[in-house]
């Protein structure tokens, strides 16, 4: 069962991928699934429909996802490829604490829609990773407690996701030359997340694009998804995070690989918010 549980299209701001080509290119590849999930970051990105205030960049507003549009098209692709892969519906939330009610409108509104959706702290405060504005001023312990502590915030409000993305996200955006923190300096705040996150039934990722960026493994590492299965987390789902065509799917084995080697016997698909298990 080979599933890319984190596809961008070009629904999203930062990828010009049609969702069509994806389609084609997954079952090139032999992918028996995959999940569009496309970027919604409220705080610092307005929607499609009001863009005021959207930064511009090739001269255009960077926006949300236009859920009509996408959605619209996320039913054409499945009716015409749907007896070759399997495409399930799914959003990445780029969730902070202050901007939580605004996600839970939206979840609810799209239920219907959505099988999956991923839950990401891409900025805290709208100071953003990507641009260094969040670690600007902040220790390299400052900035990374101060991440976890916003994803415990968050999980422990917000319940309308599947899944927690590349939890340890902070480190491909850490700016030092000092290293990553040693996992002892986090793991107690990471184990109060990944205790709320199973206790509610939801699960984590395994983001296989820490390969492609250069830090020698998954995200989050296998410190993290140890912890995660020694608390009993059981839901584990695989995505690429692809935005374009050489992403699509790779390393997927390897993440397989890497879960069995860690003692987990299964990965998940979604269907309309509900896990499906698979063997690895």
């Amino acid at each position: 069962m080979l599933a890319d549980y984190h596809v961008h299209s070009a629904y999203s701001d930062d990828s010009t991928y049609t969702m069509e080509q994806v389609v084609k290119d997954a079952i090139r590849i032999n992918l028996d699934e995959l999940c569009f999930t496309e970027h919604v970051d409220y705080g610092v990105k307005p929607d499609w429909d009001h863009p005021r205030g959207a930064r511009f960049e090739d001269g255009h507003p960077v926006t949300n996802c236009p859920y009509p549009a996408y959605f619209d098209e996320l039913e054409r692709v499945r009716e015409r490829y749907g007896s070759q892969i399997r495409v399930a519906r799914g959003l990445e939330l780029g969730v902070q604490t202050h901007t939580i009610r605004t996600y839970e409108e939206l979840v609810r509104k799209y239920a219907d829609r959505l099988d999956f959706t991923l839950l990401s702290i891409h900025q805290v405060g709208d100071r953003e990773f990507w641009n260094g504005e969040f670690q600007a001023g902040r220790t390299q312990e400052q900035f990374t407690m101060a991440y976890y502590e916003e994803l415990l915030s968050v999980v422990q409000r917000f319940h309308g996701y599947s899944v927690v993305a590349h939890l340890d996200l902070i480190r491909r955006y850490d700016p030092t030359l000092e290293g990553p923190l040693p996992f002892s300096s986090v793991q107690d705040i990471v184990a109060e997340i990944l205790r709320q996150v199973i206790a509610d039934g939801h699960g984590i990722e395994l983001n296989t694009s820490g390969w492609r960026y250069g830090l020698g493994g998954p995200q989050p590492t296998d410190d993290v998804l140890k912890l995660y299965r020694n608390l009993g987390g059981r839901i584990v789902t695989l995505g690429s995070d692809s935005h374009k065509p050489e992403h699509l799917g790779a390393y997927l084995r390897l993440g397989q690989d890497r879960l069995r080697a860690l003692g987990f016997s299964k990965m998940c698909t979604f269907e309309q918010g509900e896990p499906h298990f698979h063997a690895l």
